[in-house]
């Protein structure tokens, strides 16, 4: 599984299905699998770096240096599963997880003030400056009980994320 010059079976599908905890419908698998094949462009059977920035979507993004770290050498299913995250069909838990891959930059299972002003400096570019990231993240980790001082878990950073009184809403100055 996994070249061009190879086919899907059943058994590959369901297979695949149960590694995404069925997230993706079959027909869904086999879309994903003729994609991965044209991506897959030396037929190695895993998608390398320079493969996936060959998608538009993914080479625009701002965080595609960071999820680049996730995703090169990804085998078909292993494609398949980082994909269900994206899903609709994905739990919040599931998307608070590969969020916290994203900003674990050096992937110890922390996340420090210096890791979250980092990735909101990729997003937002030159529009913010950096005393308003700073301001910003500071407010946000004030809300949900945190310092500027904390290393956040995943557990400490799924509180934040999914913290009842948090506030999603940014005012940025155009002057």
């Amino acid at each position: 599984m996994g070249n061009a010059s190879s086919m899907l079976t059943q058994y590959d599908i369901e297979e695949v299905q149960e590694h995404c905890n069925y997230l993706f419908s079959q027909q869904e698998i086999v879309s994903l699998y003729e994609r991965f094949c044209q991506l897959d462009r030396s037929a190695k059977g895993f998608i390398s770096e320079d493969e996936f920035l060959s998608i538009p979507e993914f080479s625009l993004n701002p965080l595609s240096k960071r999820l680049l770290r996730m995703v090169d050498g990804l085998n078909f299913k292993d494609f398949v599963s980082f994909l269900s995250t994206f899903s609709a069909k994905a739990s919040v838990q599931q998307k608070i997880e590969l969020m916290f891959k994203v900003y674990d930059i050096d992937g110890k299972g922390k996340v420090t003030f210096k890791d979250l002003a980092e990735v909101l400096r990729d997003q937002t570019g030159s529009f913010m400056t950096e005393e308003q990231r700073e301001q910003v993240l500071t407010k946000v980790l004030e809300e949900a009980g945190y310092t500027r001082d904390c290393t956040l878990s995943l557990e400490d950073f799924t509180r934040i994320i999914d913290h009842p009184g948090l506030k999603m809403e940014v005012e940025v100055p155009i002057d």
